[in-house]
């Protein structure tokens, strides 16, 4: 089935999606329960002294490094890098409110813990050194090319499902292609929740612990359908039961706790939109096909 309207480019002219028919053996089971020193960390972030020491260019958006250390000073080992993305140094786009960013990365956290996915490190929104923001574990032993990449099409490693065909700026076939594991598969039901607008593969951070965890959340959440992502590989195929678990406890949860601390963070036809997609998910819970009226993939992929 081929994408519409791909994004213009050398490197994508001739690209069109490729055809699956067999998925490989995959594992069964992820890791379901929070990461060690999940807690810890979250009061860290929280109520920490935040030091800049850094800043990540490459970032749409003012994205500075930060070591939180805790504010009596404690014990060795009491202090954790970070990510501060300060409100105020957020971008204007023309399709999501002024001033929302961090509030929905913040909110996309929440949404993966009270489904049990764990696949979005520790986010909190506080006050930092440049204002109000939000701030994230930072994740330094991952490397996104582990499990999405472009590669040579003729070199696609075992396992991977080919998702998009294209050539190089040389003129030579490559394949944007991605990893076929169940915690791969659960960061894609989660994009699904949160209508993630921009699933791009250097915001896929696979870590030793077997996690797949996902980063750069704040074009998510809108009432509208916004989803862009790599990973395709699945559509038409059913959700893996990790996911649809996830989806029944967060049914559960937008009706108590969690739908209260989100109303605080989206609008009331966001929310709203979020309990439908839940809802649609549940009763049909298969990986849906790309759209044909919009780009399906964000640009750049990678």
């Amino acid at each position: 089935m081929p994408f519409s309207d791909s994004p213009a480019s050398a490197t994508s002219e001739s690209a069109e999606a490729v055809s699956t028919t067999v998925l490989t053996t995959v594992p069964t089971a992820v890791p379901t329960t929070p990461p060690v020193g999940h807690v810890s960390i979250s009061h860290l972030l929280a109520d920490g002294e935040l030091t800049v020491t850094g800043r990540l260019t490459d970032a749409s958006n003012i994205t500075l490094l930060c070591t939180a250390r805790s504010p009596d000073g404690g014990p060795a080992g009491s202090e954790a890098d970070c990510v501060y993305k300060p409100i105020r140094g957020e971008r204007p786009l023309w399709d999501f409110p002024d001033g929302t960013l961090a509030d929905r990365e913040t909110a996309s956290y929440l949404i993966s813990e009270a489904a049990g996915w764990h696949c979005v490190p520790v986010t909190v929104l506080r006050s930092g050194p440049f204002g109000p923001g939000m701030v994230q574990q930072w994740i330094g032993d991952a490397d996104s090319d582990l499990t999405a990449d472009l590669v040579p099409a003729d070199a696609l490693p075992a396992g991977w499902i080919p998702v998009l065909r294209a050539v190089d700026t040389d003129g030579e076939p490559v394949v944007l292609a991605h990893a076929d594991t169940i915690a791969l598969q659960v960061l894609a039901g989660f994009d699904l929740v949160v209508n993630n607008a921009d699933r791009k593969a250097s915001h896929i951070l696979p870590t030793p612990d077997g996690r797949v965890r996902g980063v750069d959340h704040g074009v998510t959440l809108h009432a509208e359908p916004k989803l862009r992502t790599i990973l395709w590989g699945w559509a038409g195929r059913p959700l893996p039961e990790p996911v649809t678990n996830g989806l029944r406890l967060l049914s559960t949860a937008l009706t108590a706790d969690l739908g209260e601390q989100l109303s605080g963070m989206v609008t009331g036809t966001e929310l709203a939109a979020l309990h439908a997609r839940i809802d649609a998910l549940i009763a049909d819970p298969v990986f849906p096909l790309p759209p044909t009226d919009r780009t399906p993939i964000p640009w750049p992929p990678l």
